[in-house]
């Protein structure tokens, strides 16, 4: 029962939001995203690479899966440092779109996972049948 409650005081606030697959995704997802973390108190140390993650792990839903997509946040707070867990799931790969890269600009594409690589604490990829989920925590000082 103790461990119960426990685990109940650490997780602050949790929120799962919709990616419509459609142009304005990304940065409609990012604004409630930011809305989020600023009335959660998420400290502020962490804030805007939080919103960088979201930013780069909806894209890459939105641009390289098939829907559905969906964004899970979660602010803990308790025992450890508070973290922020991102976490962004989708159908799987878009078959449509392909590994073919012609035509697309290096230097406008391509650095979102390096970018979650920097930025996060901690980051990884789940695979489940008809599922991938690509996560990324960032921990408060």
């Amino acid at each position: 029962m103790v461990a119960q409650l426990n685990a109940l005081l650490r997780v602050a606030h949790e929120h799962v939001c919709p990616v419509p697959p459609v142009a304005g995704a990304v940065s409609a997802v990012r604004r409630r995203a930011a809305a989020l973390l600023a009335e959660w108190s998420v400290s502020p140390e962490i804030v805007e690479d939080s919103l960088l993650v979201v930013s780069e792990l909806v894209t890459n839903a939105v641009v390289h899966a098939r829907p559905p997509a969906e964004l899970r946040l979660s602010w803990v707070r308790g025992d450890h440092p508070p973290t922020l867990r991102v976490e962004v799931s989708d159908a799987g790969p878009d078959p449509a779109v392909g590994p073919s890269r012609a035509g697309i600009d290096p230097d406008e594409h391509g650095r979102g996972e390096a970018i979650v690589h920097a930025l996060a604490t901690r980051h990884g990829i789940r695979v489940h049948p008809e599922r991938v989920t690509r996560w990324a925590e960032l921990v408060a000082a």
